[in-house]
């Protein structure tokens, strides 16, 4: 049986997919472990720029493989219990250890984007998208709610009553329509081009840098104005000490590209 999640790195970009095509790369529980585990992996290589984050063949994900899940009863069980360093369930950290990636995760979406997949593409910093794909907070078919972190991150994206709407309704938006409402990042016919070529760009810039920024969101995005300020001065006077920031300094004194070593943290 292959592998639910392939992941390939090319000059410091991972590409990684959802790799089960002929099932729309629905979500099993094989799958979100492999989530989680690729994602840790990923973390801990300090020479890695990004991520193009995908689904093989003609979906992004259709959401979570019902039939499949609930054949495993005790499993399922074992999954809703969160870890307490973490603060998250098996489900959710599927979707949030790419929030805790220090390099940014783009979201290449085409096809469905349904549920549980709708989620994971939340979870990336950037979301690209074809106009056609079609983006829905699924859950409502099935009389639930989203649970894979999805309740935190759709109010970081869009109106409340957007984020109700499209949880009570099940609504099926085309990706035109998901950008229009801020689900989405940006358009693209190509968006696994598009997503690579935007972390080529930001490749060129240190990855002390980069990784502050994300942490620097991440971490005070909803927070008030005094953490915001700490959260600044800490990270600016770590950077002020790095090596990579010294090269970024250098080469634009001499108008040359930088050359940077790996990540500091």
């Amino acid at each position: 049986m292959s592998a639910p999640v392939s992941c390939t790195v090319d000059g410091g970009i991972a590409q990684v997919r959802l790799d089960r095509p002929d099932k729309l790369n629905a979500l099993t529980l094989d799958t979100l472990e492999a989530l989680v585990e690729t994602a840790r992996s990923l973390r801990r290589d300090r020479t890695l720029r990004g991520v193009v984050l995908g689904g093989a063949g003609d979906s992004f994900c259709a959401g979570l493989d019902f039939a499949t899940v609930l054949r495993e009863p005790p499993r399922v069980a074992r999954a809703f219990v969160p870890r307490p360093w973490r603060g998250t369930n098996l489900f959710q950290e599927a979707c949030w250890a790419w929030r805790r990636l220090p390099v940014p995760v783009v979201a290449a979406v085409h096809g469905h984007c349904y549920g549980g997949g709708l989620q994971i593409a939340l979870a990336a910093d950037l979301r690209m998208t074809t106009p056609d794909a079609q983006w829905s907070v699924l859950e409502a078919r099935w009389g639930l709610v989203p649970d894979m972190s999805g309740v935190q991150a759709l109010s970081q994206q869009v109106r409340l009553d957007v984020a109700k709407r499209l949880t009570m309704t099940g609504e099926v938006l085309s990706g035109t329509r998901a950008v229009e409402l801020g689900l989405a990042s940006e358009v693209h016919d190509e968006p696994f081009v598009a997503a690579t070529r935007f972390l080529e760009e930001v490749a060129t810039r240190s990855p002390d840098a980069v990784a502050a920024t994300k942490r620097i969101f991440e971490r005070t995005w909803s927070a008030g104005p005094r953490r915001t300020f700490a959260r600044e001065r800490l990270e600016q006077a770590r950077l002020l000490g790095r090596g990579n920031t010294k090269v970024a300094r250098e080469a634009a004194f001499r108008r040359e590209a930088p050359s940077f070593g790996p990540r500091a943290r």
